[in-house]
Formats: structure tokens, sequence, C-alpha cells
């Protein structure tokens, strides 16, 4: 069976021009760590590359944040998603799932588990995070903000003079 012209899409690259990333991924380990491995595409084509401190944060909040809501959050025949946004000084993580009852809690993990430690992670990672509703569908997004600073060239709604960076109006 051939796929037509108008069903088929492009595939999915990291956009340096473009200041977010949305990805709708399968509610599956492999889904998690798809967008793990994009997340840190485009941090590295966005400017920070790979292996530096704000890279590998962001994909480590990244690889938390959408193993908890594919193990947490799944509903069967529902996708999750990701949406990374660089703005000035630092990068918005939001990963949504369809189990808006199911908040998100760090807890301690005891002794040798081998999990329960992942938003103790991200909450030392983020400047901060948090839980909310999901708009327009069911379901919950959980965001964490890295700190990043702008990457050389680079000014994300930044507007740059010789004092200091201003807002763009």
């Amino acid at each position: 069976m051939t796929t037509s012209p108008d069903r088929q899409r492009p595939p999915l690259r990291p956009a340096a021009d473009q200041p977010v990333l949305t990805l709708r991924f399968t509610a599956s380990p492999r889904g998690a760590r798809l967008a793990r491995r994009l997340a840190s595409q485009q941090m590295d084509t966005w400017g920070w590359p790979y292996g530096t401190p704000v890279h590998d944060a962001v994909e480590l909040v990244v690889a938390e944040l959408a193993a908890n809501a594919v193990t947490h959050g799944l509903v069967p025949g529902r996708d999750a998603e990701l949406r990374l946004s660089a703005e000035a000084g630092h990068v918005r993580v939001e990963v949504s799932d369809a189990r808006g009852e199911r908040l998100p809690t760090p807890h301690e993990a005891e002794g040798d588990d081998e999990s329960g430690r992942g938003l103790l992670l991200v909450a030392s990672l983020a400047r901060d995070w948090g839980a909310v509703p999901r708009p327009g569908a069911p379901g919950k997004t959980v965001w964490a903000v890295v700190p990043a600073g702008c990457p050389a060239g680079r000014t994300y709604g930044m507007r740059i003079t010789a004092d200091e960076p201003q807002p763009m109006s």
C-alpha cells in the first residue's frame, strides 16, 4: 500500500529559527525516548551544544517528565505531548498527558528503590516547576523552567542594547 503525497509528512527536524518545538509522542517508553532525543537535537540547533550544562539539564528534565507521562499518565489510545520553548534567559519544558487526576508529587525514594527520584531531580535542575490542567483537553501539563541564558548570537525575544537586554515591545 502506498501513501498519497497529501498524507506523507516531512521528517521532523529541529529548526534554529523557530523558538518553540511541539511534538506529540506515543505514550510508550519508545515515545518518551524520542521526545528526549528530539529535545536534545533542538537544544543543539538553538545553540546550546551537546554536553553543555544547559543542554544536559534540559535533556534530563525532558527525559524525566516524558517518562512520568508514559508511566503515570497513560490512557490507552492517547498520546502525550512535548512543548519546548526557548525564551530570554530560560528554556521552558512542558509535557502533557491525558491523566488529570494523577498529579505529580515528589517524594524521597527508599534505600535501593529503582524509581521515585525523577521529580526531585527536576526540582533540582529547574528554577521552578509545577502542574496545571491541560488547556483544551483532558489531562494535565507538567512544566519546568530551566535557567539558560542566551546562546551566542541569539536573543529570543530580547533586544540587546549597549546597556542591557530589554523586552521587545
